[in-house]
C-alpha cells in the first residue's frame, strides 16, 4: 500500500456489511476511489464521510484492492447547499454527473477542481441552475461529446441567430436553416449562451442573467443533447426533474 496526503470530496457512502461502510472519495491526487471504514458509526471518521464533505485526507491506496483512510484535518462543509433542498438537489446531481463523468483511479485535477468550485459557488448563493447548465456543457467532453455553438457548421459565420442541428452535430446560421427540416428550433438565445457557457471564467458569472422562461428553455435542450449523446440515467437527475413538478408547493 501507498500513503497519500490529497484533497478529496466525499462523492458517497453506503452501508456495507452490519456497521461498516464503503466511502467514495473524489481526490485531486488520485482521482476517484473506493475506502473501506471499518465500524463507521462509532469512528472517528463518521462525521467526515458524509456526502458533500471536502477535507485533506491521509490516505493507504491499495491499486488492486479497497482503500483505507486514515486520517483527516481541514474539514470544510457546504453549509448553505445543506440547508437548502433546491441547492442540495443540484449540487447532488452535479457531484453524480462528475462520477460518472470519468474512471475510477482516473488522475483528473481539473474536474476536481471544476467540481469543488462549481460547489462553492453554490454554496455562496449563486444561480444553482445555471451553473449546473455550466458544468453540464463543460463536461460534455469527458462524455467524448465535443460541440460547437461558436459557428455555422457549413459557412463558419459567427454572431447570428443560430439553430441547433443534431443531425450535423452543431448550428445552422438562417442561409443553411434549410439544410435540416428537423432542426431544433431554438431560441437564438440558447446557442448564444451555450457558446459562453463553454469557454466561461467564473468570475463572469456575475454578469449572467437568465429569466426563468430561458431557465426551463435551456433544461429542456440540456436534457436532449445528453439524451442524445451521453445516454446517462442518473437518480440525481431524475429527482431534479421530479422536484420541479412539486417543489414550488414547497416554496410556497
Amino acid at each position: 500500500m501507498q500513503t497519500k496526503i490529497s484533497k478529496g470530496l466525499v462523492l458517497y457512502n453506503r452501508n456495507f456489511r452490519e456497521n461498516d461502510k464503503l466511502v467514495k472519495l473524489f481526490t485531486e491526487t488520485s482521482g476517484k476511489r473506493m475506502f473501506f471504514v471499518k465500524h463507521a458509526s462509532q469512528s472517528k471518521l463518521a462525521s467526515v464521510i458524509q456526502p458533500l464533505t471536502v477535507a485533506e485526507f491521509i490516505l493507504k491506496l491499495n491499486d488492486s484492492g479497497l482503500s483505507y483512510i486514515d486520517d483527516y484535518r481541514d474539514v470544510a462543509v457546504f453549509k448553505q447547499i445543506n440547508d437548502d433542498i433546491f441547492t442540495l438537489s443540484y449540487a447532488t446531481y452535479v457531484v453524480s454527473l462528475a462520477d460518472a463523468a470519468i474512471d475510477d483511479n482516473q488522475y483528473d485535477p481539473h474536474l476536481f477542481a471544476f467540481l469543488i468550485k462549481t460547489l462553492e459557488l453554490m454554496d455562496q448563493g449563486l444561480d444553482y441552475a445555471i451553473l449546473t447548465n455550466i458544468f453540464e456543457i463543460q463536461i460534455l467532453e469527458r462524455f467524448g461529446v465535443q460541440l460547437n455553438f461558436h459557428e455555422c457548421v457549413f459557412c463558419h459565420r459567427t454572431g447570428l441567430p443560430f439553430d441547433f442541428s443534431f443531425k450535423y452535430s452543431g448550428l445552422l446560421c438562417p442561409e443553411h436553416y434549410h439544410q435540416d427540416e428537423k432542426r431544433s428550433f431554438l431560441n437564438p438565445n440558447i446557442p448564444y449562451l451555450l457558446d459562453r457557457f463553454q469557454s466561461l471564467n467564473f468570475d463572469e458569472l456575475q454578469s449572467i442573467s437568465v429569466n426563468d422562461n430561458l431557465k426551463k428553455d435551456l433544461r429542456q435542450f440540456l436534457d436532449a443533447l445528453y439524451d442524445d449523446y451521453v445516454g446517462i440515467n442518473l437518480k440525481s437527475k431524475k429527482f431534479i426533474d421530479d422536484l420541479g413538478k412539486w417543489g414550488d408547493i414547497m416554496k410556497s
